[in-house]
């Protein structure tokens, strides 16, 4: 008898001690444990970091860090670290936030209207793990330019603007192989049709839609203007573009932070391969990144016999266009009196 009673209150005493056993394993894998307001927020984790500099950038996040270490234990993800971009939610317990950085998420990352790659490499630098230093140096690399067909001067043709999903630890690397495989699939065998319509290569569509780009920010006017510099490539004139003006005298200065509001005839001497008012066809490569409706402006050109374009001072953002040169002298006498009308000096 006494036996059965040391027996009985033996077991329970173990049920005891598994109950509560099992309260505090509770409370480390299934309670609770994060302290932020916001209801859901994203922590990036470097290439190559291991268990304690994950730690370090989720322990702001967690109330209690012992309990978390002790089920990444043995959950074994301790020994799993994984890079990228993951998801936290406000009252995750620890288990949810174990599987969660299991999961890198992929991040959409946008892009256009980069006037320089150097610009372009510091806007992708802030949207993937890679840095800007990093992203040049592929963008650059002499055997990628020369197994791809691109230049230095051209390359920047290659990064089509759009949105692109990529995960956030993409190196620099596969960041432009992506991009140099969209490029290909972008220029399919319908636009490399129109393109060799107009006796143009692809990479010098590109390169007179960002000229067309510049000139207008009015996309259903693109098509028109793009009209223009193609009948002057026809009929053997220099381009005249002002926009490579503005690039060129930049260039030379290294100051693309400036803003040139007016175009000077000094600047029109300006020794450069960019400057298409001193050599003929087009520049050497874009003067800018070149959205969609550019490109395909070019590709879609609208069909007429204007040679010569000004900005219009009665409708604000288009242009007036003309066939001949007195035609165009009209125009660019009205614009003339506008800009020196509001002060305009450079």
């Amino acid at each position: 008898m006494k036996l059965k009673k040391i027996i009985g209150i033996t077991s329970v005493i173990v049920m005891i001690g598994l109950m509560i056993f099992g309260y505090f394993m509770y409370q480390k894998i299934f309670a609770p444990n994060t302290k932020f307001e916001e209801k859901e927020l994203f922590v990036y984790i470097p290439t190559d970091s291991d268990y304690l500099e994950v730690e370090k950038i989720v322990s702001p996040y967690l109330e209690n860090l012992e309990s978390f270490r002790n089920v990444a234990e043995k959950k074994s993800y301790v020994a799993n670290v994984k890079a990228g971009k993951f998801l936290l939610k406000k009252g995750m317990n620890n288990n949810d936030i174990i599987n969660s950085l299991r999961q890198p998420l992929e991040t959409k990352i946008a892009f256009n209207n980069q006037e320089r790659l150097e610009d372009f490499a510091g806007r992708i630098s802030t949207q993937i793990e890679a840095d800007s230093t990093s992203l040049m140096k592929a963008f650059t690399d002499a055997a990628f330019l020369d197994e791809n067909g691109f230049t230095e001067e051209n390359v920047l043709a290659m990064f089509i603007p759009n949105s692109y999903d990529f995960f956030w630890n993409t190196s620099a690397e596969k960041f432009r192989d992506r991009m140099a495989k969209e490029y290909r699939k972008f220029w399919n065998d319908s636009r490399k049709a129109k393109a060799e319509a107009q006796k143009l290569t692809p990479l010098e569509v590109s390169a007179l839609a960002s000229i067309v780009h510049k000139e207008t920010v009015k996309t259903d006017e693109r098509p028109r203007v793009a009209g223009v510099y193609l009948n002057r490539l026809k009929t053997g004139m220099k381009l005249e573009a002002d926009p490579t003006v503005i690039y060129a005298v930049k260039k030379s200065e290294n100051d693309f932070n400036r803003v040139i509001k007016r175009v000077l005839y000094k600047d029109l001497e300006t020794v450069s391969p960019y400057n298409t008012y001193r050599n003929f066809g087009l520049p050497p490569g874009p003067i800018a990144m070149p959205d969609v409706t550019a490109i395909d402006a070019v590709l879609n050109p609208e069909q007429h016999n204007y040679i010569y374009f000004c900005a219009s001072v009665t409708n604000f953002g288009y242009h007036e266009f003309a066939v001949t040169p007195a035609q165009h002298e009209v125009n660019r006498q009205k614009y003339v009196a506008w800009v020196n009308k509001q002060g305009i000096k450079r």
